[in-house]
C-alpha cells in the first residue's frame, strides 16, 4: 500500500482540527511535537489502495519562524517534506488567509486548498470564484464544511490525483524589481522561492543586496518581502471575491450584543457554566448508577463464578473482587459524567463561544496585569492541566506565561471532578451547588495568586494584542461525539495502565505483611497512621482517607480508586444466589429507568439528579459512615487546591524550571492546607 503524507496548513480557527476529525475519524491520536510542547494531531486513512497520514500543522499566520508554532510549521515543510500540503482558507476570512497561502506557494511543493466554510461566506455576502482562484494559483480548490463534513470527503480523490500527476502551483511571481534581486541570490535551477527569501533575507554572503535593496525601496529587505506578500494576497483577494449587501442583521453581531454586553455579558457566562455542569450532572447520575450496578450485580458475581469454575484460589478472587472491580470498577462508573461535560464544553469551543470568554474577560484580565489571551489556557485547564500548561507556549511574554502557569492548577479538572461528584453526591442535598462552588474557589484562588506574583515576583507591563474572534457555528453531532471520544478513550487508557497499578499497589499494601488480618495493621495503614497527624486539624485522622491521598498525586481520580479497594477490604457484602439471565433481566430494565430519570432530570430548573440513598452494607454507605459533612468538604478542597497531579508537576517544572515547579508544589500544599482547615473549623461553627 502506498502512503502519502499530508500536512493540513492554515490559520487558527479556520476549522482545520474538523476537517482532520471528518478525515481520521477514530485513528484520530493527540500527543506533543518531538522536542517541543505544541499540540500535534495525526490521523490516517485508507482510500484506494493508499494510505493517507494527515499531520495537522500549528495554526500559524505566517511562516515567518518566531513562535514555537511557526518553526514547528516551517521546519515540518521544509525538513519533514511532506507529500502534500492541504492549505485550509476560511472563506468569510479569506483575504487574511491568503497571506498564509501565498507563503506555502512560496514553498512550490505541491498544494491543494480547502476553502471552508463557504456557506458561511454567503451569509455575510461574500461570493468567491474558487474556479478562477484555482486558475491564478494553478492549485485544485475544494469547497468543504467542517461543521457538516459536506465536500471533506472529496479530499481523498483530489489527494491523491495531485499526488500521482505531481501537480505544482503555478510560479509565484513578485514585483519585477525583487524579482531581479532575487535571481541574484539563485545558485541552483530548482531553487524555490522561498530559499531564494531566506537567503536573501538572512545571510551574511548577502548583506550587500540587502543595502542595495534599502537604497532602492528606501526601507528594509524584510519589510520589502513582507509587502509584496500583502500586496499579492490582496490581489489575488481582489481578484476572486465579490461582495453583496446584506439586508439582515449577520446572526454573529445578533448574538455578540447578548453574549459580549459589557454589563450583561461575564453573569450569562457563569450562568452557562452553572447550566453546564446541572446539566452535566442530572444527565449522567442515572447512568452512573446503572453502571455501578452492571459491575458490582452482574460483571463481580458472573467473574467470581468463572474464577470458582477455574479453580482459583481465594487470594486470587480477594484480588479481582478488591483490587480490579473495587478500585478501577469503581472509577469506570464516572464514564458518563465525564463524556457528558466533555461533550458541552466542545460544543462551547466549536461554536465560538470559548474565543469570546477570552474577549469578555479581558478588561478584568488587565487588572491581573494580563490580557484575555491569558485566559484560553486557563479555560482550557478545566479539561485537563496538563495541556492548559502547555499552551502557556502561545503567550508573548515569559512573564505572562508564568504568571499563567501558576494559576492553570486551581482550575479543577475532571479528574477532581470525578472525586467532587462522589462525596457531594453522598453528603449534601445540593450537590451541583457544591461543585460550583468549588469551581469558583478555584478560579478565586488563582486570581489571588496572581495579584501577589504581580505585586512581587513578575512585576512589569501589559503586552497588548488585537484578538481576533471566529463567526458562531453549530457544530455537527459527529464531530462532537469524536471529539468526546478521543477524551473519554484517554480516561479508559489511564484506568486500565495507571489507575490499575495504583490499585494493585494499595491492595498489596493491604495485605502486607503476609497473614495479616485487619486492613488497620497492614502497611498501608501503618503509612496512613504516619501522616494522619498532618491532616488531622482539617478533621482528617482516619487513615484510610490520608492513605487514599499518597496514589492522589499520580491521578486526582486514583482517589476514588484507592478508596474502593481500601474500603472494599472493610465491606462484608451478603452473598446472594446468582442467576444470569436474572441479572441480565434486572439490567436491561435499569438501563430503561435509567433512561427516563435522566430526561426528568434534565428538564428540571433546579439540580435534582443527585439525591443520596443509603444503602445498607454498600461501599457508599461504609464511606458516608466513616466521614461527615465537614470532613468531606475540607477533603475536596484540598484536592481542589493541592497540585493537581504528577504530571502537571513534570510540565510545569518543563515549561517553567525546576525551582519555579518545587517552590509551587510547596505553596499549593499550604494554601490547600490552610483552606481545608478554614472549610472544617468553619463549616462545625456555622453548623453550631
Amino acid at each position: 500500500m502506498k502512503r502519502i503524507t499530508l500536512a493540513l496548513a492554515g490559520n487558527p480557527n479556520v476549522g482545520k482540527t474538523s476537517i482532520l476529525n471528518h478525515l481520521a475519524g477514530t485513528s484520530l491520536k493527540v500527543g506533543n511535537w518531538p522536542g517541543a510542547t505544541v499540540e500535534k494531531k495525526e490521523g490516517r486513512v485508507e482510500f484506494m489502495g493508499y494510505e493517507i497520514i494527515l499531520i495537522d500543522l500549528p495554526g500559524v499566520y505566517t511562516l515567518e519562524p518566531l513562535s514555537e508554532e511557526e518553526w514547528i510549521a516551517y521546519r515540518f515543510l521544509t525538513e519533514g517534506k511532506p507529500d502534500l500540503v492541504l492549505n485550509v482558507v476560511e472563506a468569510s476570512n479569506i483575504e487574511r488567509d491568503l497571506l498564509l497561502t501565498v507563503e506555502l506557494l512560496e514553498h512550490e511543493m505541491p498544494v491543494l486548498i480547502a476553502l471552508n466554510m463557504v456557506d458561511e461566506a454567503q451569509k455575510l455576502g461574500v461570493e468567491i470564484k474558487d474556479r478562477w482562484l484555482s486558475e491564478l494559483l494553478g492549485v485544485r480548490v475544494v469547497r468543504t464544511n467542517g461543521r457538516t463534513g459536506e465536500g471533506v470527503r472529496a479530499l481523498l480523490q483530489h489527494i491523491i490525483e495531485v499526488y500521482n500527476l505531481k501537480e505544482k502551483p503555478k510560479p509565484l511571481h513578485y514585483s519585477k524589481e525583487l524579482e531581479e534581486f532575487l535571481q541574484r541570490v539563485r545558485e541552483k535551477d530548482n531553487e524555490p522561492k522561498a530559499t531564494l527569501i531566506r537567503k536573501l533575507l538572512q545571510e551574511e554572503r548577502f548583506r550587500s543586496l540587502r543595502e542595495e535593496i534599502k537604497r532602492s525601496f528606501g526601507k528594509e529587505a524584510y519589510e520589502v518581502v513582507k509587502d509584496e506578500r500583502y500586496a499579492k494576497a490582496h490581489g489575488l483577494f481582489r481578484e476572486v471575491v465579490e461582495r453583496r449587501s446584506v439586508s439582515s442583521r449577520d446572526i454573529t453581531e445578533a448574538l455578540d450584543g447578548i453574549l459580549l454586553h459589557p454589563t450583561f455579558g461575564i453573569p450569562l457566562f457563569f450562568l452557562l457554566m452553572f447550566l453546564i455542569f446541572k446539566v452535566s450532572f442530572d444527565l449522567s447520575k442515572p447512568f452512573m448508577d446503572w453502571l455501578d450496578g452492571f459491575i458490582n450485580k452482574l460483571i463481580a458475581p458472573l467473574t467470581g463464578l468463572l474464577l470458582t469454575a477455574l479453580g482459583a484460589g481465594e487470594w486470587l478472587k480477594r484480588f479481582f473482587e478488591e483490587a480490579v472491580i473495587g478500585g478501577v470498577g469503581f472509577v469506570l462508573t464516572f464514564v458518563p459524567l465525564i463524556a457528558v461535560i466533555y461533550f458541552l464544553l466542545a460544543l462551547m469551543e466549536f461554536s465560538g463561544y470559548l474565543p469570546r470568554v477570552a474577549f469578555l474577560m479581558d478588561r478584568f484580565m488587565h487588572r491581573l496585569g494580563l490580557h484575555g489571551k491569558s485566559l484560553v489556557p486557563l479555560l482550557l485547564g478545566f479539561g485537563c492541566n496538563v495541556p492548559a500548561i502547555v499552551a502557556t507556549r502561545t503567550l508573548e511574554t515569559k512573564r505572562d506565561k508564568l504568571l499563567v502557569i501558576a494559576m492553570v492548577p486551581f482550575m479543577s479538572c475532571p479528574a477532581r471532578l470525578v472525586v467532587f461528584s462522589f462525596f457531594a453526591v453522598l453528603f449534601f442535598k445540593n450537590p451541583a451547588v457544591v461543585i460550583f462552588s468549588l469551581y469558583l474557589l478555584g478560579i478565586l484562588v488563582a486570581f489571588i495568586t496572581a495579584i501577589i506574583l504581580r505585586k512581587t515576583a513578575f512585576g512589569g507591563s501589559l503586552y497588548h494584542f488585537v484578538m481576533e474572534l471566529p463567526p458562531y457555528r453549530l457544530p455537527t453531532l459527529r464531530l462532537l461525539f469524536r471529539t468526546v471520544w478521543v477524551y473519554v478513550k484517554d480516561f479508559l487508557y489511564r484506568a486500565g495502565t495507571l489507575i490499575f497499578s495504583a490499585s494493585v499497589v494499595i491492595w498489596l499494601a493491604l495485605s502486607l505483611p503476609p497473614g495479616v488480618k485487619r486492613p488497620s495493621e497492614s502497611l498501608a495503614g501503618y503509612v496512613g497512621r504516619a501522616i494522619a497527624p498532618v491532616f488531622e486539624p482539617l478533621g482528617l485522622s482516619d487513615w484510610r482517607i490520608t492513605t487514599s491521598l499518597i496514589p492522589a498525586f499520580l491521578a486526582r481520580e486514583i482517589v476514588l480508586s484507592s478508596m474502593g479497594t481500601i474500603y472494599s477490604a472493610e465491606v462484608k457484602e451478603e452473598e446472594k444466589p446468582f442467576e444470569l439471565s436474572e441479572a441480565l433481566k434486572e439490567q436491561v430494565l435499569a438501563f430503561g429507568k435509567a433512561i427516563r430519570s435522566a430526561l426528568i432530570n434534565i428538564l428540571s430548573p433546579v439540580p435534582s439528579a443527585f439525591k443520596v440513598e443509603e444503602e445498607e452494607g454498600s461501599l457508599k454507605a461504609v464511606v458516608a459512615q466513616a466521614l461527615s459533612p465537614p470532613q468531606a468538604l475540607a477533603f475536596m478542597v484540598f484536592l481542589l487546591l493541592y497540585t493537581s497531579c504528577l504530571g502537571t508537576v513534570a510540565v510545569m517544572w518543563r515549561e517553567a524550571g525546576k525551582k519555579f515547579a518545587l517552590l509551587f508544589l510547596l505553596y499549593s500544599f499550604l494554601v490547600a492546607w490552610l483552606a481545608g482547615f478554614l472549610t472544617y473549623r468553619g463549616f462545625i461553627l456555622w453548623s453550631m
